[in-house]
């Protein structure tokens, strides 16, 4: 689900929006986040990371694609 191209866009944004906000618990500069997004079926889902920490792991239950 979702092309390489299409996560990297959204990581920009995403990325580009929590630096926009002015909260003092949020870093300076860039801001690791991992965003999970499901697909229409159970099988289809994606994890997109901001594109500097790849190193992030997912969580277990994500990369198992199990329900919580």
């Amino acid at each position: 689900m979702l092309s390489t191209k299409v996560k990297q866009e959204i990581a920009a944004k995403v990325q580009e929006i929590l630096q926009s906000v002015e909260d003092d618990e949020l870093p300076k500069g860039e801001i690791n986040f991992l965003l999970h997004v499901d697909g229409a079926e159970d099988w289809s889902w994606a994890n997109i990371r901001n594109s500097g920490r790849r190193d992030i792991p997912a969580p277990r239950v994500l990369v198992g694609n199990e329900t919580a």
